[in-house]
């Protein structure tokens, strides 16, 4: 099976059937990874471009990864960050992941 970065990479830019049957391949391969592979996937593909992969996609795979690992901050601070980044329109979504991050962490966030 190819991996997660292979199977984006393989998606056409132009849309169209191919580009759908693409997207369509990468995210079922995407809902049965683990977190270590879909983070993987996320730094190998921002690290190109911070804008090359299209937000659907980097909701799904933080989504994802979270839904596996509830319980580990570091991966909701990252998430949280991320819908951050790519506008308002998350933002009660990333403060929550951020005081789940923090209560994990033993941190009273009541006094900010």
């Amino acid at each position: 099976m190819a991996s997660l970065i292979e199977l984006f990479d393989s998606i056409p830019e132009e849309p169209g059937l191919a580009r759908s049957e693409a997207e369509y391949r990468l995210v079922e391969e995407l809902t049965f990874s683990s977190p270590a592979a879909i983070l993987e996937f996320l730094e190998t593909a921002l690290s190109r471009d911070v804008l090359l992969v299209p937000v659907w996609i980097r909701n799904l795979a933080y989504r994802l990864a979270c839904l596996q690992e509830p319980d580990n901050p570091s991966l909701l601070r990252r998430a949280a960050a991320d819908l951050r980044f790519v506008g308002p329109d998350w933002n009660s979504i990333a403060d929550e992941l951020t005081r789940r991050a923090e209560s994990l962490e033993g941190k009273d966030i009541a006094g900010e």
